[in-house]
């Protein structure tokens, strides 16, 4: 934490235990050291202007929500980083692509350019010595582009079930590889 941050923040709490500040004013207080940090994070992970503002008011929404949650007025920046974090995720979780109307079956026999390279048969190679409970999943989601949740409802397994079998899948895949 800068020490205008820390200064702000002691003026904060001096403030606070000399008058009754609303709300409003307190999270105002709060986020108004934050301000260029958050945008600039936003900006980073989205390398769009535009982007980063919806990003930093969507975090801003959040947080005024949220603010009773808040413990500690010194873990603030934390707070808000993490809040525009998951904002920046869910602009993903909410984006579907587009299905094709072709049925999957179909698409390998459409296809004429087999991949004969090395890398590619050593990657087949890997994938059936991968075990059947790590491969669907991982299929399923590289292949196929499904999510964590869709595989959990596919597999009839747990969302954090499918999780942990796409992470052991990759660990696996790496040792094979």
């Amino acid at each position: 934490m800068t020490a205008i941050a820390l200064a702000q923040t002691a003026q904060l709490k001096a403030k606070k235990a000399t008058q009754k500040v609303s709300r409003e004013q307190h999270f105002n207080q709060l986020i108004a050291v934050y301000m260029d940090d958050l945008y600039r994070y936003a900006y980073w992970l989205s390398g769009s202007h535009a982007v980063a503002d919806d990003l930093v008011q969507d975090t801003l929404t959040r947080a005024w929500k949220s603010m009773d949650k808040l413990k500690d007025d010194k873990a603030v920046k934390g707070w808000l980083l993490t809040i525009l974090r998951r904002e920046n995720a869910r602009r993903f979780e909410r984006q579907r692509p587009q299905e094709s109307a072709i049925p999957t079956e179909e698409l390998a026999a459409n296809r004429q350019d087999y991949d004969t390279s090395t890398e590619a048969f050593v990657l087949r190679q890997a994938l059936e010595k991968l075990p059947q409970e790590y491969r669907e999943p991982l299929l399923m989601q590289v292949i196929h582009g499904y999510s964590q949740k869709e595989i959990a409802q596919h597999l009839g397994i747990s969302v954090a079930g499918a999780g942990t079998r796409l992470f052991r899948a990759r660990e696996k895949m790496r040792e094979l590889l």
